[in-house]
């Protein structure tokens, strides 16, 4: 049987999937249809879409991913903490 979740324990979830795949990708910049294709998938899907187009303005308010026209990239305070992790 299929996990049900909260909407916002599903939220965080796609957020952290979306600043791994930044992170780990990083210095390579990401179109956000190249990253919702890396996490969604089909980019026509629109709940899975939306979720990660969500994830990324949340990552971006938060301060962890910046976004220049449609380029995402993880922010100098992400690839610090990434570092103090390592």
């Amino acid at each position: 049987m299929e996990e049900i979740r909260a909407p916002s324990v599903e939220d965080a979830s796609i957020e952290a999937a979306v600043l791994r795949q930044l992170l780990a990708l990083h210095p390579i910049q990401l179109t956000l249809n190249e990253l919702i294709r890396e996490i969604a998938g089909d980019p026509a899907d629109f709940a899975p879409t939306d979720a990660v187009e969500r994830a990324v303005r949340e990552l971006a308010a938060a301060g962890l991913a910046n976004r220049s026209g449609d380029v995402v990239l993880p922010s100098r305070a992400a690839l610090r903490f990434e570092q103090l992790l390592d």
